[in-house]
């Protein structure tokens, strides 16, 4: 309930809770440095040099005021009445958590000159709180072992903790937070003068920005922070939001988003009749329209936050919308009037993605008469199936007619489709919604998928619950799977967020021996079998499939499409601030990103045997 699962996000959430404390000794103003180690034996521990976890009696509880905040729920924070103004976490829950969550746990508190020392076994002391020496340093040490019966996976990600970390330097300017990894012998150390405007200007870093100065605005209103900067792109045509209450990452928005939209809609508007670019009888530009290639970093640190549900993924305090409105209605119009060339880019960029809105409309339109008038004889060449529960039915996208045509005649005609897609579908990421709607295979997926298209896009209206990517396992067929993955992130996310996008694994390799067949994932698969059939001496025939077209119908469905033998991977987002920046750096317009990255990862790549 309180990590959000028991995968791997819910293990490195662990690792968030434990620093979100030290973020809170920073934001009362008490500690300036943070340091993060991954240890070699699968633990994690967090050093801060705050003031320390109290240590004294508490006044109820006849024990150590550190045993009370390692045991009980809502127990630390604004235990003692010195408190914090302002806190990501809620009384204390996250330490008490982990360690109910972790085999092993120890803390040390540096505090009045004096060590304070306590290990616990699965949330159990294994003793009271002592004092093992003197010292003069202040804060409180913080290592915890994962309960690997807890965890069914124990191994964090260099990645996914780095990610959160920068994130929590640039929200908290002038702060130093330092991650090593013992494992790789990796030591990063986070410092931004600049804070949410350096954010910007970082995810911005391989586009081409409109506004060459981010706007900045930072203000209190009745005791809340509101600090927002924003720049605009014209590499991506997709809106990037990045929204944060006392640095809790609101993936799912709340009233502070609705607060910005509501202003930056107006604001722009205002501005565009004010500086005559938008005459008296043009329409008004819409949310969708200013949202074009728009970067913004929202930060709101409040007294009283109120999160909607325990993982805090949507705040819902109503008063914020408001004060983020004003503050960034007046800032914005200041920056405008400060910077009129900037903001002349800004309204044209606008006004081109408003036209490019009207013509998607208009194909959209097509695209759902098309299906209303094809519906008796479907879309393309989708071969459906007979059941009509969405929860029950799957469709195979296939790449190639004639793969198409191999997997017709495997399936299991009750429950699984298959669309065969004919070549490459257009890269959504270097296009908007007018040009991917004229491109004739994404229009027939999209039909036959049944849920619409961005603004008319309904979850209830999907025809199929298992949306299966099949394409050959060779390089053409990878980059087939990223260009409908694009298409999915961008424009279907509801699809992906949901659960219904996998991958299929075809096989590489088919080993046959006498009447004996056995296939191959993989290249050490390949050899494992190879040996366990007798290779080299047992006259085992080896051969590579060159793509599901070459593949018998009973092969298909034997490998990959029986759902008692096949092995489906189901997509989904750990991190969405990393999909984004690896979509925007592999599939973008700006070709220096993606050759950086190939000339970073081409040896770590063995060659295919192709």
């Amino acid at each position: 309930m309180y990590i959000g699962s028991t995968d791997l996000r819910g293990l490195h959430h662990l690792v968030v809770e434990i620093v979100d404390n030290s973020i809170d000794e920073a934001l009362a103003g008490y500690c300036d440095t943070i340091v993060v180690t991954l240890h070699a034996d699968n633990s994690v521990s967090v050093l801060d040099n705050g003031r320390g976890i109290p240590v004294g009696m508490h006044p109820t509880a006849k024990k150590s005021a550190l045993e009370v905040v390692l045991t009980k729920l809502h127990a630390g924070g604004k235990f003692g009445g010195g408190g914090y103004k302002v806190s990501g976490g809620l009384h204390g829950v996250g330490l008490s958590v982990v360690n109910a969550l972790s085999a092993r746990l120890l803390v040390e508190v540096y505090r009045d000159g004096e060590v304070h020392h306590q290990e616990y076994t699965r949330g159990v002391p294994n003793g009271p709180v002592t004092v093992t020496g003197k010292t003069d340093r202040h804060g409180t040490y913080v290592r915890f072992w994962p309960d690997p019966e807890m965890f069914p996976e124990i191994d964090f990600s260099w990645d996914a903790v780095s990610t959160t970390l920068r994130s929590y330097a640039f929200l908290n300017k002038g702060i130093t937070i330092q991650l090593g990894d013992e494992r790789r012998d990796l030591v990063y150390t986070f410092h931004f003068e600049g804070g949410i405007e350096a954010f910007v200007r970082f995810l911005n870093a391989n586009r081409n920005a409109v506004n060459a100065k981010p706007m900045y605005a930072e203000r209190e209103v009745d005791g809340n922070i509101i600090e927002i900067a924003l720049q605009y792109q014209n590499t991506a045509f997709t809106e990037h939001v990045l929204a944060f209450a006392n640095n809790v990452h609101t993936e799912e928005g709340g009233s502070h988003v609705t607060g910005f939209r509501s202003a930056l809609t107006a604001t722009l508007n205002k501005y565009a009749r004010k500086a005559g670019i938008l005459k008296d009888n043009d329409p008004n530009l819409t949310g969708d329209d200013v949202r074009d290639g728009l970067t913004a970093v929202i930060s709101v640190k409040l007294q009283e936050p109120q999160f909607e549900g325990q993982t805090k993924t949507k705040l819902g305090n109503s008063e914020v919308a408001g004060q983020v409105s004003a503050v960034l209605g007046d800032s914005l119009m200041q920056y405008l009037d400060e910077n009129p060339g900037d903001g002349r880019k800004i309204i044209e960029q606008s006004l081109t993605a408003a036209r490019a809105r009207q013509a998607a409309a208009k194909a959209r339109d097509l695209v759902q008469r098309k299906s209303l008038l094809e519906s008796s004889t479907l879309p393309g060449k989708l071969v459906d199936c007979s059941e009509r529960d969405p929860e029950h039915c799957e469709i195979f996208i296939v790449e190639g007619l004639s793969a198409g045509g191999t997997a017709k005649e495997a399936r299991e005609r009750r429950n699984q489709a298959i669309l065969p897609l004919k070549g490459k579908i257009l890269n959504v990421e270097k296009a908007r919604a007018d040009k991917i709607l004229g491109n004739e295979e994404i229009k027939t997926l999209i039909t036959a998928l049944g849920a619409g298209f961005g603004e008319t896009l309904s979850l209830d209206k999907l025809r199929y619950h298992r949306i299966v990517l099949m394409a050959d396992a060779d390089v053409d067929g990878s980059h087939i799977r990223t260009l409908l993955l694009t298409f999915f992130w961008r424009h279907l996310k509801p699809v992906v967020d949901s659960g219904y996008l996998f991958l299929a694994q075809p096989p590489l390799y088919k080993l046959t021996k006498g009447k004996q067949t056995e296939y191959a994932y993989s290249d050490g698969e390949r050899d494992e079998k190879f040996k366990s059939l007798g290779g080299r001496g047992g006259k085992v025939d080896v051969s590579r499939f060159k793509g599901l077209g070459e593949m018998k119908a009973d092969e298909l469905w034997n490998t990959t499409m029986d759902p008692d033998r096949r092995v489906l991977l189901r997509v989904g987002v750990e991190d969405a601030l990393k999909a984004d920046d690896i979509f925007d750096r592999l599939m973008g317009a700006d070709v220096e990103p993606r050759k950086r990255f190939i000339q970073t990862h081409a040896k770590s790549v063995r060659n295919l045997d192709i």
